[in-house]
């Protein structure tokens, strides 16, 4: 199996109903939304997938119902984040099974992980399966870091051909293409720092608001790559104070009730994340309405299939 590994790969939201339960019409909704705007690939389960409260069933539920609307269009992969060895295997090769065409995989979770012990979860999982895997690299969040030194002995695994680069340090994308040239495809995970990371040589970027705002996120990605540099510089001041709601612990709240103030989104999140409320609410949404009120009209061509 291969993936194109480039382009803007939406970090995709779970949708869910009054009664808790998958939202699949209005899931649909932003998947084309997602796929109209020009979006490479789609993944599954991950931070913003809510991953950590959709059981095992769930995750297959919505990976077989993706690619069954997405029809070969673009990839479809999906996350892996599990707190053993054996369970992220099992997951990793239920995935292939079910058809995904690829996966992102995080380290060990809840576990603090030395290097010894996350080289041998990373590897013994890539060798469970055929599927390409995006190694999801974010120390900020997760507490273990992946290395260049750990990604040397990665590299040794053909079927690990990406890195979600989430390390906050812009500088790691110089490291890593220093080091390991076209080796391994480097996304950018950090929404407000995701053009920087492009013109210092990211080829991909794994995005979150994106769920709300798919054509903006495309365009600064193309025009990034098609050297408009000052095209793409004005929509990123634009959009920075939405961007930066990526990087709040209640991403997921703020970044789903985006996706209503553009209408392609439900604000139901699973518990224990309760919907906002108070003066957190009205300060997000005046960040989400003032972008809107102010949403810049794009370059021809700068998004689209």
């Amino acid at each position: 199996m291969s993936i194109k590994w480039t382009g803007v790969f939406p970090a995709v939201t779970t949708k869910f109903t009054a009664n808790d339960e998958l939202d699949f019409p209005a899931f649909d909704l932003n998947i084309e939304a997602q796929l109209e705007a020009g979006a490479e690939g789609i993944i599954l389960g991950g931070t913003l997938g809510e991953a950590s409260v959709l059981n095992d069933e769930e995750k297959i539920e919505i990976l077989k119902h993706t690619l069954s609307i997405v029809n070969g269009r673009v990839p479809v992969l999906l996350n892996i984040a599990e707190p053993t060895t054996k369970k992220a295997i099992a997951a990793a090769q239920k995935a292939e099974e079910a058809g995904a065409q690829g996966l992102m995989l995080l380290p060990p979770m809840r576990y603090l992980a030395d290097s010894d012990e996350t080289l041998e979860y990373l590897t013994e999982v890539a060798k469970s399966t055929k599927l390409p895997i995006m190694i999801y690299n974010n120390p900020v969040d997760y507490k273990i870091e992946v290395t260049l030194d750990m990604f040397e002995e990665l590299a040794k695994y053909p079927n690990i051909q990406a890195i979600k680069e989430s390390t906050r340090d812009i500088s790691n994308v110089t490291r890593l293409i220093n080091r390991f040239g076209d080796r391994f495809a480097i996304f950018t995970g950090v929404d407000p720092i995701a053009m920087e990371s492009i013109v210092m040589g990211c080829v991909g970027w794994v995005a979150g608001l994106v769920c709300a705002f798919p054509k903006e996120t495309v365009a600064i990605f193309r025009l990034v790559k098609e050297n408009r540099t000052a095209e793409a510089l004005k929509i990123h001041r634009w959009f920075l104070p939405i961007l930066e709601l990526d990087t709040h612990p209640k991403l997921v709240q703020y970044i789903k009730l985006a996706e209503v103030g553009t209408g392609i989104g439900t604000e139901r999140t699973r518990a224990p994340r309760l919907a906002l409320k108070g003066a957190e609410r009205e300060r997000v949404l005046k960040i989400i309405n003032d972008g809107l009120a102010t949403r810049p009209e794009l370059p021809a061509g700068s998004w689209g299939k």
